[in-house]
């Protein structure tokens, strides 16, 4: 028997019962949703053009309810959930961008440092309009995402809306590995630490141990600038992770579903690689998701002060769900929430000093020295080892291009003074 007869059946078998339950009044609405359905296949299966596969037709279907809730929530096929298994686990195949859908267009909300994205001048916010020609409006973030990405090698097209242009322009990207790297840190300073995380992987917190043990194993760490501009996100238990490591105690982030008893608070404790220096934290627009529970926990706590531009204001909670034959359901079941209560669904965070960033002119050193270090091809010292003169001239060069790390390595080293004056 076919389902639509099946269903047709059940339908007009309940309606012969007299008065029904509302229970059965709803349970009727669903037999003649899926009957509807069920008909709606049958006549595509009959009357289109060209033969078509049914289990496409399906996998479509899913794919257009659930993009028809909210901007994150998606059918992921099988081949899509290996490349994004890759993703959190392993290097993959792609030019190194995190994207999403904002006002219904394909946007960038970061570019990861160092990746071909990044190196041929993508940025945050910028509108991505064709994908090899094809035009990218109303494409799913999924499929978008497996157009993106590729074997290494070979280049991607991409016709690119900066947001501050009037005309889009044609950027190909050749395809690189992208790997798991996801902490970065520099001296600035001796004692000042500038720590980037580029995203949210599996082993992000640990490789922040890590660093901060090797730096901290013969000197002493005296602040630290916590770089989460243009991070896009990622696994929210190790952003849980990371405040962590900045907090002894107290709420970090709660989520909360549709259930009001669904709550699920997450707290800090003490542990032996806890961070107890100063804190400063630069945000901008290309900052989502996972780092806005950072910065949003360590703000609330009064751990940090937050220097830059608003984020981006995703403060919704996905998780993918595996179905029976290999594909899943990435499916939004919650928002989260900061310490305060704060949700930052479309909203974003505020910093506490709003600094917008201004690019350095080529030939502009924003107050920095220049020294002999400086020059292309100079003498290395004969007595030793040059190489902390280049880290230094490597900060110097970051601080003169960058206002935003400027002003938080001059924060985070007047916290001290600041609280003994406040307190």
């Amino acid at each position: 028997m076919r389902l639509s007869h099946l269903l047709g059946t059940i339908v007009l078998l309940a309606a012969l019962c007299g008065t029904v339950s509302s229970s059965q009044a709803r349970d009727t609405d669903h037999y003649q949703a899926l009957k509807q359905f069920s008909q709606v296949l049958d006549l595509i299966e009959k009357n289109y053009v060209q033969e078509v596969n049914r289990t496409d037709l399906i996998h479509g279907a899913i794919e257009g309810m659930l993009n028809s809730i909210d901007p994150h929530s998606a059918f992921i096929d099988l081949d899509k959930f290996k490349m994004m298994q890759e993703e959190f686990q392993g290097e993959f195949g792609g030019i190194g961008i995190q994207i999403g859908v904002r006002d219904k267009r394909l946007t960038v909300i970061a570019p990861i440092e160092d990746t071909p994205a990044d190196k041929a001048g993508l940025r945050a916010g910028d509108i991505i309009l064709e994908i090899d020609g094809i035009s990218a409006l109303d494409i799913s973030l999924e499929e978008a995402v497996s157009k993106i990405r590729g074997p290494k090698g070979k280049a991607v097209e991409l016709t690119i809306l900066h947001k501050d242009s009037q005309a889009p322009e044609k950027v190909s990207i050749v395809r690189g590995t992208i790997p798991l790297i996801s902490v970065k840190t520099r001296e600035l300073e001796p004692g000042y630490l500038h720590v980037r995380l580029t995203d949210f992987k599996a082993n992000t917190t640990e490789d922040l141990h890590r660093k901060l043990a090797e730096y901290t194993a013969n000197r002493e760490l005296k602040g630290i600038v916590l770089d989460l501009r243009n991070n896009p996100g990622g696994l929210l238990n190790q952003a849980i992770s990371v405040t962590d490591t900045f907090l002894r105690d107290g709420l970090i982030v709660y989520t909360q579903g549709r259930d009001p008893k669904s709550r699920k608070d997450e707290t800090a404790s003490k542990q032996s690689t806890d961070v107890n220096c100063p804190v400063v934290v630069l945000i901008n627009s290309g900052s989502a998701s996972a780092s806005e529970i950072v910065a949003g926990a360590l703000q609330d706590r009064k751990r940090a002060i937050l220097i830059g531009e608003k984020t981006f204001g995703k403060g919704s909670v996905q998780t993918i769900m595996p179905l029976s034959d290999g594909s899943a359901v990435k499916l939004t079941i919650a928002l989260y929430y900061t310490p305060n209560g704060r949700s930052i669904q479309a909203e974003g965070i505020d910093p506490d000093l709003e600094l917008p960033f201004v690019a350095a002119t080529e030939n502009a050193e924003d107050g920095v020295d220049f020294r002999e270090s400086s020059l292309a091809k100079h003498l290395d010292n004969p007595n030793g080892d040059n190489q902390a003169g280049k880290v230094a001239t490597d900060a110097q060069d970051a601080l003169a291009k960058d206002n935003q790390l400027r002003v938080g390595l001059s924060m985070v080293k007047s916290l001290p003074r600041f609280m003994q004056l406040t307190n």
